[in-house]
């Protein structure tokens, strides 16, 4: 049993306030939240900090950048892990959905190698406490490889995975909607001719659209039969979304237009947008910009993407937008609570007696938030 611990001076984000009090941790659990301040002895006195629940990010796929630090560059993957977590931990996540990529895609070949390793490692280094967040694994299966259900039944009974999403990178299609962008770059890589290039183009679609049916409804067939929660990825036309619904998913992961996200609220599904398209002021990839989904309500849960720390800065930028009226809570709902319900995880994501105690205490300086401390079932971790 660990000891007490009692945190005091603190505006504490609860779910639908901010309150001025105290807190106490006990037994790795939140036990108590209270108004003003507390005489207890050896009380930790933030300051006026804010003491937030630990987030949750259902989805960075950040974990490749450090096995691949350079093109060309294999890290080895137990320090990769580790560099990795470093980063998850100082950006005040202390539940990360870690979303490896099952099946490769045109560019990223070697996704099919590096898949099981890198859970593998996960998994090892969170059996031996190596690693300061919970990292968890959220498979994102690429439906135009026809390894991905192989692969994705190798390792979709591991009790480290949790989530499951489909994605589908094609030229043309969600995400990369324009084909025509993509076939001046491959001209220009190339040097051929157009005709010549459009006829690739159409013989690369062919073949990555020739079996993607039937993968994907293997993979949605397996993420069924093991339980897991099931996100849509690059919703962009109702059609997408209508798909989804039918095949029994409920989360639509990075929408990329207004009106997938629009029918995705219609019909009661959860939005998730990218914290770094908010905080760049737009998509990378000219698709709908995140503050737009904030102005219309459409916005459910806020991800990493490929930042890790960008949805703290997103939820206190978010808070900050006036027009937008959303308070503190409510941006912190969407980087907290929100995250772990759609993900199945009950215990935390609020401070709230009775659930883990994963909290992280913050600082403004000039509206920057700067983490001081985070606890982890807890612990101090950082």
């Amino acid at each position: 049993m660990m000891g007490e611990t009692v945190i005091t001076g603190a505006r504490i984000v609860l779910d639908d306030a901010v309150i001025a009090g105290s807190l106490k941790i006990l037994d790795r659990q939140i036990a108590s939240v209270d108004m003003g301040g507390t005489t207890v002895p050896g009380a930790i006195d933030v300051e006026g900090d804010y003491i937030l629940p630990g987030l949750v990010d259902c989805h960075t796929d950040h974990l490749e950048k450090h096995v691949f630090p350079r093109a060309h560059v294999r890290w080895d993957m137990m320090r990769a892990v580790m560099a990795h977590d470093a980063q998850i931990i100082g950006g005040g996540v202390t539940t990360v959905f870690d979303s490896l990529c099952v099946g490769a895609t045109e560019k990223n070949p070697e996704r099919r190698e590096i898949l099981a390793p890198m859970i593998d490692a996960l998994e090892f280094a969170g059996a031996n406490n190596m690693l300061r967040a919970e990292h968890l694994v959220h498979l994102r299966c690429e439906i135009t490889d026809d390894v991905t259900p192989e692969l994705t039944e190798a390792n979709i009974g591991r009790d480290i995975v949790r989530v499951l999403s489909v994605m589908e990178h094609v030229p043309g299609k969600r995400q990369s909607n324009d084909v025509g962008q993509y076939i001046e770059r491959r001209m220009k890589e190339s040097g051929k001719e157009r005709a010549v290039v459009e006829r690739e183009v159409r013989e690369l679609l062919d073949r990555l659209e020739a079996n993607a049916v039937d993968v994907r409804k293997d993979v949605i067939a397996l993420g069924k039969r093991h339980g897991l929660p099931m996100f849509s990825h690059d919703d962009l036309t109702v059609e997408h979304v209508e798909m989804a619904l039918a095949e029994g998913i409920r989360v639509a992961e990075f929408p990329v237009s207004l009106v997938a996200a629009r029918a995705a609220r219609q019909h009661s599904m959860l939005n998730v947008a990218g914290a770094p398209n908010m905080l760049r002021g737009g998509s990378q990839s000219g698709n709908v910009a995140v503050y737009d989904l904030l102005a219309e309500g459409l916005v459910d849960i806020l991800a990493s993407d490929y930042v890790p720390r960008s949805m703290l800065d997103c939820a206190f930028m978010v808070a900050r937008e006036r027009e937008l009226g959303i308070e503190l809570p409510e941006a912190v709902r969407m980087v907290t609570s929100a995250p772990a319900r759609a993900c199945g995880l009950e215990d935390r994501g609020e401070i709230l007696p009775g659930l883990r105690a994963d909290i992280i205490r913050v600082h403004l300086v000039d509206d920057f938030p700067v983490i001081r401390s985070v606890w982890r079932s807890g612990r101090i971790v950082n």
